[in-house]
């Protein structure tokens, strides 16, 4: 399978952290590229028009995008529990994976406002609100954390959420008055697959 890969992407990463947990990752070729909101990598459109990464092709050619469906694919090659059947522990799941892109999202655009904006058109406004939205997203993290034994899909995204904030973001101390979920943080990110897709810039 390629995929479509940037070494800083918490989205990827997440690909990557799934790949790991089913020892799957010698069978995936990363493509590298330079997605960006405004200069687009159109080397990426193969596998995703809207030029974003992650995105894969599979070996039958079959396109896969975004983190979510690449996820499931890899969870399906490797045999399945990752992403649990349906009932109360998959919506559990998917709610959690979908709170930690929501945190992702909100940072990212608070990047991208500084990195991708010219500075005399930033609006301070909207990287409030954004920060307000990933702390709203920490709390409800605090009070719904995963069982130590759990790796599934939503532990895995928050993880990765959470690993991002460490790389991009360590002046939020996100940290702060969120000791449980801290400790729990530090004893999933002792994972193999976690300690093989440290984040690089």
């Amino acid at each position: 399978m390629k995929l479509y890969y940037g070494p800083a992407s918490p989205f990827v990463r997440k690909v990557m952290v799934t790949a790991h947990e089913h020892g799957l990752q010698d069978r995936i070729e990363r493509q590298s590229t330079a997605a960006h909101p405004v200069e687009r990598d159109t080397r990426i459109q193969a596998a995703n028009p809207l030029a974003k990464v992650p995105a894969a092709l599979t070996e039958d050619g079959t396109a896969l995008y975004d983190s979510r469906v690449i996820c499931e694919y890899l969870d399906h090659l490797g045999g399945g529990g990752l992403f649990p059947a349906p009932g109360p522990a998959r919506w559990t799941a998917l709610r959690r994976q979908a709170l930690a892109d929501g945190l992702m999202d909100a940072l990212i655009l608070i990047r991208y406002e500084h990195v991708a904006r010219p500075e005399n058109l930033r609006w301070s406004a909207w990287t409030d609100k954004q920060r307000e939205k990933a702390f709203d997203a920490l709390d409800a993290m605090n009070t719904d954390i995963p069982d130590p034994a759990c790796h599934d899909i939503g532990a895995i995204s928050a993880a990765c959420a959470l690993g991002w904030m460490d790389f991009r973001f360590s002046d939020l101390d996100w940290r702060a008055g969120r000791g449980a979920l801290a400790d729990w943080h530090a004893a999933f990110d002792a994972r193999p697959s976690m300690v093989a897709t440290r984040p690089t810039a």
